[in-house]
Order: structure tokens, then sequence, then C-alpha cells
């Protein structure tokens, strides 16, 4: 749910006159990566057709994936890293082909970092219904035209279903950790209760155990901002005529969705009332910085995603309960044998620190007994993305 790392640390020092001008050519219809664009780092696989918890089947699904480090002979190495809901498999890593932004997690992951790749194999799957490699709205159907409209609604559940059809596929069939922030978190937690043989530690990093009524209504302004945009034409878009792409609204949501990411104390002690231009917007003709901070990362984002997938994705959150036809929370989650690690963020008002501590309180093995481990951090719910020792050291109590 939450922007790559890269982005979402620009200061407001370099959101310049300039950098608004190499936006203003007009973003493609969708910013998905598309078969035949370079494959940069990605491999795939194709796990076959996949069964939907509402009903039908979504056909010839194909999974992208990244890994580093080496599998140990036994197979019992592996660590499954499982990302946000703008994020995808690109982990670690530079910015280049195939790959528009640096790696989301690279002060995460890495040789000698908390998730050490000269101890674990690490592999990060983009998530199905993403835009990134995996069969989403913006893949070809099996009829040679893009899903689109068509492409099913998903649930959390449904993503972690082909996760594991995913784990088979690569030989994979126990992890010694899944790791997860945000939408990653809700996998994660997911993967724990729907196979608990299968995951020996468990981290959940600013994730609930159930989307809210709350976050439900801020997921469906976000959505009805993308389909009220003429050119999101029913979310049949890609091959308008003239390359026009529902890109008013998604970058609309994304800005909606920043103002939930970040704490009104960073927001506001970093950019006050300040603002951009000479002109001070009393006049009606400047722009306050945290304006201009907004229009920078929404006007940006259609370049690297697509809207239908926003919006599946979006919905799939909606639809995150783990206690749905389990006998309720505590049914569901005494289900995990998993050693546990629940880590909130104290200035986070998407998933407020209350949600990680009631999931700690239903779990039955955690590291930090029965409170959440809390990070202060003034970022607000991106804290997981951008607080890289405070995560490290909170990693670090559960990975051996």
């Amino acid at each position: 749910m939450d922007w790559q790392t890269s982005e979402d640390t620009v200061p407001s020092s370099v959101i310049t006159e300039a950098n608004r001008r190499q936006l203003l050519g007009k973003p493609p219809a969708t910013g998905a990566w598309r078969d035949g664009d370079p494959a940069g780092a990605r491999r795939f696989a194709h796990i076959g057709d996949v069964p939907l918890e509402a009903g039908g089947v979504l056909p010839k699904v194909r999974i992208a994936y990244e890994t580093w480090g080496e599998l140990a002979p036994d197979g019992g190495n592996a660590v499954l890293v499982l990302h946000a809901l703008t994020g995808d498999s690109h982990v670690v890593g530079a910015a280049g082909p195939g790959h528009p932004t640096a790696g989301w997690w690279s002060g995460i992951v890495g040789p000698g970092l908390a998730i050490d790749t000269e101890k674990f194999f690490v592999v990060a799957p983009n998530m199905l219904g993403g835009c990134q490699g995996s069969t989403g709205p913006s893949s070809l159907a099996p009829d040679g035209v893009e899903w689109g409209s068509r492409f099913p609604f998903l649930t959390i559940r449904d993503q972690v279903a082909a996760q594991l059809r995913f784990a088979d596929a690569i030989g994979i069939r126990r992890f010694a950790a899944v790791v997860g922030g945000s939408m990653g978190g809700m996998h994660a937690l997911e993967w724990a209760i729907t196979a608990p043989d299968r995951v020996e530690r468990l981290a959940v990093l600013a994730a609930p155990a159930i989307s809210s009524a709350d976050q439900i209504a801020l997921n469906s302004v976000q959505v009805e901002a993308v389909r009220a945009d003429p050119a999101f034409a029913g979310g049949d878009y890609y091959d308008a005529p003239d390359g026009e792409g529902p890109h008013r609204g998604l970058a609309l949501a994304r800005r909606m969705a920043l103002l939930n990411y970040r704490s009104p104390s960073e927001l506001n002690e970093r950019f006050g009332r300040s603002w951009q231009s000479g002109i001070s917007p009393l006049g009606g003709g400047g722009v306050y910085a945290v304006e201009s901070y907004l229009d920078f990362h929404g006007n940006k984002f259609p370049r690297r995603f697509d809207a239908n997938s926003y919006i599946r994705l979006v919905e799939a959150m909606s639809s995150h309960d783990v206690g749905r036809d389990r006998g309720g929370l505590d049914a569901a989650l005494a289900r995990v044998t998993a050693e546990c690690l629940v880590v909130g963020i104290d200035s986070d008002r998407l998933f407020p620190v209350e949600e990680q501590e009631r999931l700690t309180r239903l779990l039955p093995r955690t590291v930090h007994g029965d409170h959440a481990l809390v990070i202060e951090s003034a970022y607000g719910h991106d804290g997981f993305l951008i607080e890289d020792d405070l995560v490290s050291a909170a990693l670090r109590t559960l990975l051996p």
C-alpha cells in the first residue's frame, strides 16, 4: 500500500520546477510492465489455474519474482519477502531497464543486513493482480487481449493461494521466515494461518488482522477517484486511439493515499505553510510546498503503475479478514504455529498501533511478549520502508 522508498524520501528541496517539467510529457495509458519490455532481474513461474475465493478460476497464471542468495541443500534457509500495495519484486537493486525504481528495501535485504543474503535465500514475488510481471489486469488474457475490466475480483487469500502454488513451482516447501509490511503483512499473516506447517517464523510489519470500516472507506474513495477519470473507459483503456489512460485519476488516488501513509507532524515540520514558487498562494498563482510534493509523487506514479491493478489490489486489501469463515479472529490466529514478530509504528494513522497490539495478544507465540514491538518514527505508516536501523533491529529479534 506504500511507496517505494526511493520515491518516498525525495526531499522538498529537489521538487523543483525542473523536476516538474520532466513530468509534463503525457504518461502512457498504463505504467505496467508488459511482455516485450526488458525483464531486468525478473524471473517467471507459471503456476496454472488459480481457483478464486469468490468463485471461478483465473487461468494460466504467471508470477514474476526475484531472488538473492543461495538456497541451502536442505532448502531450510528460504525467506519470503512480500511487498506492499505499490511495491513489486524489486526489493534490492538499481533502477534501470525493466525496473523504473530502485529496490524498495535495500537497507534491509543484502549481505550482512537484517535479512542477510549471505545466510538466507530471499524470494520476492510480485503479487497476483499486480502490474510488474505477474498476471494482472494489464496482462493478456487467453484470447490475446488485455484482461482489463474482465479481470476478476481478488482477495488476500486468493493472492496467498497463488503464492503457495508459486512456492511449490520453485521447489520450496517451508520458509525459514515469511516477512511482509502493510499489504505484504496481510499476506504474511494469511500464509501463517493457511499453511502453518510451511512457515517457521513470521514477521508482520504495520498491518492488521482485519481491515476496518475506516480503512475500507479510505480505499473506496481512492477507487472512485480512478473510476471517475473519463479516460478510465470502464477499465478498457489499453488500446485507446490516442494512448490516453486514466493517469489523472490514478495520480489523484495516489495523492489521497499519501496522506494516510505519512504523519501530520512530519508533513507540518517538513513543509509548514511555505510555498514552492515566488508567488503567494493568496494571490491565486502560487503553490504550497506540500501541494507540490503531492503533485510530484502523484504525477510520477502512473508512469510505473496500472490503474486497474490499483483498483483490484485496493479492493483485495478491503477484503482482508483472517477470521472470515474461520470462526473469528481468535480461532484463526490460534492456528499459527510460527514464532512471530509484530511491529507497529507509533505515528501510523493508516493501521494504528492498537491493531498490532490486538494481533499480538491473539497470536500464540511472539518474540516480544504480550505487546507489539513499537517503532518510534515521525514518518507514519511508511516508517517500515524508511527506518532501516529500527526495522533491522526488530527483525534481528526474530531471525537467527
